[in-house]
């Protein structure tokens, strides 16, 4: 190999002669040039003191060398990424593509039905005008008939049976024009988006469906996706109940779903459902799911204590292998969630297909994205340096708040006052499981209420407050809304009577610092650490007040971004933060209503453990 000059020809000095370096001599100066890319002068000459092979060598001609060598690595970099944007760009083109083929079919499909609409309204104007017509022209109009199915068989052939009529009807959602798709306001696709997003127009329920690009294969696509809970905040469990295999290699699954409610004035939905992961003939893989009911010779499908049942109309993921690498991935999420059994106010949130689209299908692609970026890029920023324990602390903190919100009495909460003028809800967790998880003592001697994490939780409606004009001002101006007459963590939800709260203060804080963790790819969520400075804890800590620290989860936070859905989470913990800590979350949550109107859920929550009474006396 020749020493080159940066015009490309081989290496020259500058007396013009040629300098070849040997096989043995370009190893070296490769090995050194992995341990220092850019040596100082000192450093090459102790290079050549080191390396008797490069003791005939210039310094001269190796400060030549590094510098073609750091100019080679440049331009290798930079055709890599263009190769990779120029794969992300021809990928998203031919998404594009498919997209506007199917609008073209989705517009004939319009226009014929308009059409013939026009048609039969003249047909039946005329007719209603001359009343010796005995009939008016009948062709082509679609009677839409609510049929009647018998009890379906789930025997494996019958459950084959619905899995195939499933994959179809997905399938003519996800590219076809079985739901009339309207673009979401706000998304423009682009290869750096979080993809096509599009919602149903007219359709029962509410749909959404999103169509994007991941750098993933689609086995470990449809993988990541078949585990709801890990990414989907809602899910409080899936369990699958039966396996199937297919003769075409697929799988059909048996399985129950719980979903949490976002407020205590609304019931938790559950879901039967039959997932069906199958191979198409041009390699996709498909993962496709619906609601099984009215089923006979199956699993019983009993309801289910303080949940709601729920339908889950033909949805899932298409997934294609693309050129170059990664996946092309369809997402159809269709729902009838109930709106009828809640609260006329709440009733947006079940009939928002923008909504679902936030919270479930573009959740699923972020989620993608992220691993994605994650599995290229181990030392990346985003995330930080630990992307993967760092969302487990943020499901961990999301989870937790979900089952304080719900109060679930298989969770161990129990209810212990009702105000209905401000609608406060208390409730009280003293259940071994619970405690032991939060690292506090069980088996003291003291009786278990004394024992116990202390709930309380409220709602309000505000009207023209933008939820990320509020979340903002949560945020920053912690020291305005915070009671200082109780733990800094626990806000202004709790007061105490004859009890007490470990950590009550008699003062304030002097301010808060924030300390940013991590965030996601599109900043839509983030995670930090927050320094109360100037606690005291008691009367004796006035004198040297101390800081205490929260880890706070923060989305909804971006005006501009798709999506109105706001919370801010946060728990105590130490300036170590580490994984395994306990967490026991407060916060708000922030949901929007209707046009001028965010309901305002707020939960606040401590630990109790007091010696002095028999049990906690609580007001609001």
């Amino acid at each position: 190999m020749s020493m080159s000059c940066k015009d490309g020809k081989p290496g020259c000095l500058d007396n013009g002669k040629y300098v070849r370096y040997t096989p043995d001599q370009v190893e070296a100066l490769e090995r050194l040039y992995h341990d220092c890319p850019k040596p100082s002068s000192i450093r090459r000459q102790q290079l050549i003191r080191e390396c008797p092979i490069l003791s005939d060598i210039e310094p001269k001609q190796i400060k030549v060398w590094f510098q073609n060598r750091r100019c080679r690595e440049k331009q290798r970099k930079e055709a890599s990424r263009l190769q990779a944007v120029n794969r992300k760009l021809s990928a998203m083109n031919k998404l594009l593509m498919e997209e506007n083929d199917r609008l073209q079919k989705q517009v004939s499909q319009l226009v014929f039905e308009n059409g013939y609409f026009r048609q039969h309204t003249r047909d039946a104007t005329l007719a209603s005008k001359d009343p010796s017509c005995e009939s008016v022209v009948t062709s082509g109009q679609h009677h839409h008939v609510t049929p009647q199915h018998p009890p379906r068989d789930a025997s494996p052939a019958g459950l084959l049976s619905i899995a195939e009529e499933t994959l179809a009807e997905f399938l003519s959602k996800a590219t076809g024009t079985a739901v009339e798709w309207v673009q979401m306001p706000g998304m423009k696709p682009g290869p750096d988006s979080i993809g096509i997003v599009t919602i149903s127009h007219g359709c029962t329920g509410v749909a959404a469906r999103v169509c994007g690009l991941v750098g993933l294969e689609p086995t470990r696509v449809a993988e990541l996706l078949k585990d709801r809970p890990s990414w989907f905040r809602d899910c409080r469990a899936v369990d699958v109940l039966n396996v199937l295999p297919t003769a075409n290699g697929g799988t059909i699954e048996l399985l129950y779903m719980q979903l949490y409610a976002p407020t205590t004035l609304a019931p938790a939905r559950d879901f039967w459902l039959l997932r069906y992961t199958s191979a198409l003939e041009d390699g996709s893989l498909v993962v496709c799911e619906r609601s099984l009911k009215n089923t006979q010779n199956g699993p019983t499908m009993p309801t289910v204590q303080y949940f709601v049942r729920a339908e889950i109309f033909p949805s899932g993921y298409l997934i294609r292998s693309c050129e170059g690498g990664g996946s092309v991935i369809h997402i159809v999420d269709h729902m009838d969630l109930e709106s009828r059994s809640v609260p006329e106010v709440l009733r947006p949130l079940y009939e928002s297909s923008t909504i679902l689209a936030q919270k479930t299908t573009m959740a699923a692609l972020r989620q993608l994205r992220q691993i994605a970026q994650e599995a290229s890029q181990s030392n990346s920023t985003g995330w930080g340096r630990r992307p993967a324990a760092l969302r487990a602390i943020s499901q961990r903190l999301s989870r937790s708040f979900n089952e304080a919100v719900n109060g679930f009495t298989d969770e161990g909460w129990s209810m212990m006052g009702n105000d209905g003028i401000d609608d406060i809800t208390v409730l009280v967790n003293s259940s071994p499981d619970k405690l032991m998880s939060l690292n506090l003592s069980y088996a003291n001697g003291f009786s278990s209420v004394s024992n116990a994490i202390l709930c309380a939780k409220a709602s309000m409606l505000l009207q023209n407050v933008p939820p990320a004009i509020l979340l903002c001002f949560l945020r920053e101006h912690r020291s305005e809304w915070a009671d200082t007459s109780i733990d800094a963590y626990s806000a202004a939800a709790i007061k105490v009577g004859p009890c007490s709260l470990p950590g009550s203060q008699v003062g304030g804080f002097g301010g808060q610092v924030i300390l940013p963790l991590a965030h996601t790819i599109e900043h839509e969520e983030c995670l930090e650490v927050i320094k109360l400075e100037g606690i005291a804890h008691c009367p004796e800590d006035g004198i040297m007040p101390r800081d205490v620290f929260l880890l706070q989860l923060c989305s909804g936070m971006d005006e501009n971004a798709v999506g109105t859905c706001a919370e801010l989470m946060f728990a105590p913990t130490d300036a170590s933060f580490a994984d395994d800590a306990p967490l026991l979350p407060s916060g708000f949550r922030i949901i929007p209503l209707d046009s001028g109107k965010v309901g305002i859920y707020v939960l606040m929550q401590g630990s109790l453990q007091s010696k002095s009474h028999s049990g906690p006396c609580v007001g609001s």
